[in-house]
């Protein structure tokens, strides 16, 4: 009895512990717990040569004319021949690595000089400067990898090393081949020092002929330690947004540059020597190195809900650069394909969320990720032309999806534009079909912004949702970031219709961008966030799952000010989130008294400054938020600053 007794108690104890936690104040409004993340789009190279932590360049010869007509299998790989020796090389295509991965390089080295002291290491072979030039650290590890098949009788020794633009060595290791396959190799490297223009350099020292392929440098420390992983420092900016979802991998690049250049998730799984190069519609090259696995993995690492978009089987209707035209370069899948591809749609599900007893979801488990991913939406086509044939077979993936997973949630589209012909006939399907959500999309001036904070008030509170799914001012100045403030406090009011919302683009990096207005700003050694994003991050970082109303009073004849009161149920937090878009300060009253017991002191982030104001590579810091505690009373006074965003979060002490 003693023991049923302890048992009991502990049980009780347990029980109480799980209930006693914070409860949503009476008298809220249940609004979206998913309201702000991330768009992910490989544009302005945000993947390859950013994000995606590959040192590589061109890294499995698959650069081709196609793509920028200067480009061919050989761009960014230097021949090199030290010591006075030489060879041949070509590329080649007869017996590649794997099907989806054509390209290798062949290289016969006919003689091996002697080593001269000035030259270092005699041998043929190749240097790659990667993006730019590898930025390596000091005693951080580098891992190595590459494919070589002996084409000759006898081993091939290589000597890999990283060095400086002058030759020195910071880093080296030696391979040593093994087999007239296909086969694996992989080195350590460790700089003695840091350097941020380092090449890699792989040197056969022995004469024979070799084919190699997909040559791979990762620094150890990625985003997690993760293999094939992300750039560390990139990766943690987004982290710290504490994003409710990630869409990817799109945007334009999703429905492609014509049928042929369509994302197909598929191709995109898998070992990267298996995965299937593509020209970019944004006018270079995706390896497809950050695939679909490494998107599913990074929202998993960062509590993010991902929203894969797949095309609605059409492409893109400024396909073949019609956007200077008009459009309308859209293709469609035809219909006897239509069946097969609407597999492919489901079979993502069942690689995201089966068990490892089904095909896909094995898939998935020998990729390393055994359990589900527990995916809850997926989105079906990215701001196309409503045509009649994307009409036509929109319908037919949103019936298949809807009858074989009722428990996903599929998010349409209603054109590109916040109003007109394609945004009137979007509406209409999903009206039609009762889709569950669609995304609209719109860039525009802050005035716009501005005027249209009451864009969601009268959108009907029983139908289809809302997901914001691109939206940014035309700037970068802190006048743009506020603006967007305003608005998003508006999509907060709105979060019974609003379900979701995500800033785009996202990243750039210096030098390579295709479009002007982004949030994060970086080169190889540098990131330099926006006003932008420390908006997106203040709202992102501190969302809530309920809304208040009559919290806090301003002049109401003042569309500059905006203001917004949400509470987060897991924590009991009140988040107010107060806005001035004036030149000068404006003051505010806030209540609390609905909310009961509250802390005394509360945490206050403020973003303001001069209008114009923007950072940049010299100084990243010019715009940035300051954090300070203030005190709290049930009833108090706020002035809030000139052209500012405020953010104040206050516990409360109710269980």
């Amino acid at each position: 009895m003693k023991i049923l007794n302890s048992i009991l108690i502990i049980g009780l104890s347990l029980l109480t512990s799980v209930t006693s936690i914070a409860q949503p104040t009476k008298g809220g409004k249940k609004i979206s717990s998913d309201l702000f993340g991330l768009f992910f789009e490989d544009i302005n190279y945000s993947a390859d040569g950013g994000l995606y932590a590959e040192l590589v360049q061109n890294r499995s010869f698959e650069y081709n004319p196609t793509e920028r007509s200067e480009w061919n299998p050989f761009s960014y790989w230097e021949y090199i021949s030290p010591g006075f020796s030489y060879g041949r090389i070509s590329v080649e295509t007869s017996a590649p690595v794997h099907p989806n991965n054509p390209h290798y390089l062949v290289m016969d080295v006919e003689h091996v000089g002697n080593e001269v002291k000035f030259v270092g290491t005699s041998g043929v072979g190749l240097k790659n400067s990667g993006f730019d030039g590898m930025v390596v650290k000091a005693n951080d590890q580098y891992n190595f990898s590459m494919f070589v098949r002996q084409l000759s009788k006898d081993p091939i020794s290589f000597n890999i090393s990283l060095q400086t633009p002058k030759g020195k060595v910071l880093a080296e290791s030696k391979i040593t081949t093994s087999s007239g396959e296909w086969t694996n190799y992989t080195a350590s490297l460790i700089p003695t020092q840091s350097c941020d223009t380092a090449s890699l350099v792989i040197l056969a020292t022995i004469e024979g002929k070799f084919a190699i392929d997909v040559v791979s440098l990762f620094p150890e420390k990625t985003f997690k330690n993760r293999p094939n992983g992300l750039r560390a420092d990139l990766a943690q900016m987004l982290a710290d947004m504490k994003p409710g979802f990630i869409r990817f991998p799109g945007g334009c690049l999703v429905h492609g540059d014509g049928l042929g250049n369509m994302y197909r998730w598929e191709n995109t799984i898998g070992p990267i020597e298996q995965r299937k190069e593509q020209r970019n519609i944004w006018g270079y090259h995706q390896t497809a190195g950050l695939g679909y696995f490494e998107y599913f993995q990074f929202c998993e690492d960062i509590g993010a809900k991902p929203l894969p978009v797949l095309p609605a089987a059409v492409s893109c209707q400024n396909s073949g650069g019609t956007w200077r035209i008009g459009g309308t370069g859209q293709k469609a899948v035809p219909m006897d394909e239509m069946k097969d591809y609407i597999q492919e749609v489901l079979d993502l599900i069942e690689w995201a969320n089966g068990p490892v007893t089904s095909v896909w979801g094995a898939k998935r488990a020998a990729a390393g990720h055994q359990v589900p991913f527990n995916l809850q939406y997926v989105g079906i086509g990215n701001e196309d032309k409503i045509t009649t044939e994307f009409e036509q077979r929109f319908k037919m993936i949103f019936d298949a999806v809807k009858t074989r997973h009722p428990e996903i949630t599929v998010v349409g589209t209603v054109g590109p534009a916040p109003d007109g012909e394609d945004f009137t006939k979007g509406w209409k399907i999903a009206d039609d079909q009762k889709v569950p959500v669609v995304d609209e999309h719109y860039y525009t001036s802050p005035e716009w912004f501005i005027s249209n904070q009451q864009r969601y008030d009268a959108y009907h509170r029983e139908a289809t949702q809302v997901y914001l799914g691109e939206y940014a001012s035309w700037g970068n100045k802190l006048r743009n970031a506020i603006a967007e403030a305003v608005y998003m406090t508006s999509l907060e009011r709105n979060g019974d219709v609003v379900r979701m919302a995500s800033y785009a683009p996202l990243l750039a990096k210096k030098n390579f961008t295709q479009w002007k207005i982004d949030m994060i700003f970086f080169d190889n050694t540098v990131i330099c966030p926006t006003p932008n994003y420390y908006v997106q991050k203040m709202f992102s970082a501190n969302q809530g799952d309920y809304y208040f109303d009559k919290v806090i009073t301003k002049d109401e004849k003042d569309q500059l000010l905006a203001a917004s009161c949400v509470q987060d149920s897991k924590t009991g937090d009140i988040i107010l989130k107060l806005v001035n878009y004036n030149e000068t300060a404006k003051p505010m009253k806030i209540n609390l008294g609905k909310f009961g017991k509250t802390a005394a002191e509360a945490e206050q982030s403020v973003l303001a400054g001069n209008p114009d104001a923007e950072n940049a590579f010299e100084n990243t810091s010019a715009i940035a938020p300051t954090s300070s505690k203030v005190k709290i009373s049930k009833s108090f006074d706020f002035s809030a600053p000139a052209m500012s965003l405020t953010v104040i979060r206050i516990k409360t002490k109710n269980k």
